[in-house]
C-alpha cells in the first residue's frame, strides 16, 4: 500500500451516543448490516466504531492511511433527536469525546464536529466551541434535521440557517453533507423496493437533492467562501448537474434565488470524496467538472473497508502523480489546514 493517505469521511462512535441513538436501537443502516467489517454481526459494529486506538489504527497501518478524520455515527444519529436540549447536551457529550480522542493521537486522528441544527444558534456556538477551543477541522451534519415532531424535517437551505452559515464561513472550515434516508414515503418510487433504500441508492438521491437545494438557494451569493464536502464521488451530481442547469435555462420563470449557474457553486463551493465509490470512471467523471484540486481520498470506514479502497486508489494509473498526490493527502492538508507529516508505522 502506498503511504500517507488521508481519509476524511471515517465514522465512529460516541459510548454516550451508542446508548441514547445507535446500536441498542436498530437502525435501517446496521440492523442487519452486511459488508465493510460487520457482516450483520452486532458485536463486530460496536467493536470498529468504538475500539478507535486499536482496530482502527491497525486497519490505517494496513493500508497506508496516515490519518483518520472522525466523524459521529449511527446516522441520522444527532439529526433525528427531536428535543432541542437533549441534541444540544448529547452533541458536546460526543464532540468532547471526539477530542479526547484525537489528543491521544493526534498525529493519527482529527474531527469533525457533531452539530445540534435543531437550534442553528447553539450549532454555531458548538462549532465555534470545537474549532477554537477543540481544534477541530470543521463539521459533519446527517442531512436535514427533524426538531419536536419526526415530520418536521428542516433543510440547510432554510432561513433559520443562515446566521450559522455565517459562522461557518467566518470560521474558514468545511461542513460535510452526510447522507441519511429520505422522509418515510419520501421517494414514493421506491415503496416496496427495500434493496434499494439506504445506501444502496436512496442515500445519494436525498442527499444530491439537498445539496441542489442549497445551490440554488442563494446562499453562496451570500457567503461565497462556503466550503461543502460530499462523499460517495459527489452523490451523482457530476452526472447531472450539466443536464440541471440546461433545464433550468430552458424554464428561466420560476424564481430561483441563485445568481449564477449551479454548476459554477459545484465547482468553486463543494469538495468530492472517494468514501465508499471506488469506481475510476466515476473518479474521472469527477475530476472533469471540479479538477482534482477539489477531490479528496475517503473510505466511508467501517461500512467500506480500508484495504479495499487503498487498493483501488493506489493501482489508479489514469491521473498524474502530482493530481494522485493532490486527492490522496495535499487537498485535505490544505483545506482542513491540517500540520501533518508521514506517520510513523504506517506500511508502505
Amino acid at each position: 500500500m502506498k503511504p500517507g493517505k488521508i481519509a476524511i469521511e471515517e465514522h465512529v462512535a460516541a459510548p454516550a451516543v451508542i446508548e441514547r441513538l445507535g446500536l441498542e436501537k436498530p437502525t435501517a443502516e446496521f440492523d442487519g448490516q452486511r459488508g465493510g467489517y460487520f457482516d450483520g454481526r452486532r458485536a463486530a459494529m460496536r467493536k470498529y466504531l468504538l475500539d478507535i486506538h486499536g482496530q482502527m489504527l491497525a486497519d490505517m497501518d494496513a493500508a497506508g492511511i496516515e490519518m483518520s478524520v472522525l466523524s459521529l455515527t449511527p446516522t441520522p444519529g444527532i439529526q433525528s433527536m427531536l428535543d432541542k436540549q437533549a441534541a444540544i447536551d448529547l452533541t458536546r457529550v460526543a464532540n468532547d469525546y471526539f477530542a479526547d480522542q484525537v489528543a491521544e493521537n493526534p498525529q493519527r486522528f482529527q474531527a469533525f464536529a457533531a452539530l445540534p441544527m435543531q437550534d442553528p444558534d447553539a450549532a454555531a456556538r458548538e462549532l465555534t466551541r470545537c474549532v477554537n477551543e477543540l481544534g477541530f477541522r470543521g463539521a459533519s451534519i446527517n442531512g436535514f434535521t427533524q426538531v419536536d415532531s419526526v415530520e418536521n424535517d428542516i433543510y440547510l437551505d432554510d432561513k433559520r440557517n443562515w446566521d450559522f452559515w455565517g459562522t461557518v464561513e467566518s470560521l474558514g472550515v468545511p461542513v460535510y453533507l452526510h447522507p441519511r434516508d429520505p422522509m418515510d414515503g419520501g421517494i414514493r418510487c421506491l415503496n416496496g423496493q427495500p434493496w434499494l433504500g439506504n445506501s444502496r441508492w436512496a442515500f445519494s438521491v436525498e442527499t444530491s437533492s439537498h445539496a441542489l437545494r442549497l445551490m440554488s438557494s442563494g446562499l453562496f451569493d451570500k457567503y461565497p467562501k462556503l466550503n461543502i464536502i460530499l462523499g460517495h464521488l459527489g452523490e451523482m451530481l457530476p452526472n447531472v448537474i450539466w443536464r440541471i442547469d440546461h433545464r433550468i435555462q430552458c424554464m428561466p420563470d420560476r424564481g430561483m434565488p441563485a445568481r449564477k449557474p449551479l454548476d459554477e457553486y459545484f465547482r468553486n463551493n463543494f469538495y468530492i470524496t472517494t468514501s465508499g465509490s471506488f469506481c475510476t470512471s466515476t473518479l474521472m467523471n469527477a475530476i472533469q467538472w471540479v479538477g482534482a484540486e477539489r477531490i479528496i481520498f475517503a473510505v466511508d470506514y467501517p461500512f467500506e473497508k480500508m484495504a479495499q479502497a487503498s487498493e483501488w486508489f493506489d493501482a489508479i494509473d489514469v491521473i498524474c502523480d502530482h493530481d494522485w498526490e493532490k486527492i490522496a493527502r495535499g487537498n485535505a492538508i490544505r483545506l482542513l489546514r491540517l500540520e501533518t507529516g508521514k506517520a510513523e508505522g504506517v506500511s508502505a
